[in-house]
């Protein structure tokens, strides 16, 4: 019996843990578009590639951060590069790898942007704010 509390106080924790994520998702990707013209996805993209200070990442590197297949995210980085917002180029030590790079373009949309980001997870996680269910 007390297994089975301890059971279904794991699961319950999960799904708790899986409806916050659900609902900031789901606010980010309505505020942003809305407010931006950038899904939640683009926006991670374009925050992960400025917060490196790296000129150029790989997109093995943003893969490893960013929680989206392979063939997802090399559409959603053409997606960026056809808007402008982050340039591509075959990395010359090892011509499978890519690097991304944000343009001035992306760089500007995400300041636009990054206030909107961050108020959203300011209203999620401030004290007091955290409801499950």
């Amino acid at each position: 019996m007390v297994a089975d509390d301890a059971a279904r106080n794991l699961v319950c924790e999960w799904r708790s843990m899986l409806s916050l994520h659900a609902r900031t998702w789901s606010t980010l990707e309505r505020e942003l578009n809305e407010r931006h013209g950038l899904g939640a996805s683009e926006f991670e993209v374009l925050d992960r590639l400025i917060e490196s200070h790296n000129p150029d990442c790989r997109v093995q590197e943003l893969a490893d951060g960013i929680h989206l297949s392979q063939s997802a995210l090399s559409r959603l980085i053409a997606r960026l590069e056809r808007e402008g917002l982050v340039t591509r180029k075959m990395c010359a030590e090892d011509r499978r790898g890519i690097y991304v790079t944000p343009t001035d373009e992306g760089r500007a949309k995400h300041a636009e942007a990054v206030a909107t980001h961050r108020e959203v997870l300011e209203s999620v996680f401030a004290p007091g704010s955290l409801q499950t269910t």
